[in-house]
């Protein structure tokens, strides 16, 4: 009969506490990649920094038709 235990290390390897450290590491890793791409000059602007210009744009413009 085969042995059907998991080894412990992978019983473990899913708990919520090294889930979140998983998380963390890989969030390290991406705000690393992205400095290093930052400083070779491959910089763009963020999603939500654009979003937020547009959002301001739309606002002015719309203002701007209702006010004149």
């Amino acid at each position: 009969m085969p042995d059907d235990r998991i080894p412990e290390e992978d019983a473990l390897a899913y708990t919520p506490r090294r889930a979140r450290e998983a998380w963390l590491v890989r969030r390290r890793r991406r705000i690393r990649e992205e400095i290093e791409r930052n400083r070779r000059g491959e910089y763009t602007i963020p999603t939500w920094a654009l979003a937020v210009l547009l959002a301001v744009f739309i606002t002015a413009w719309v203002a701007l038709v209702i006010l004149s």
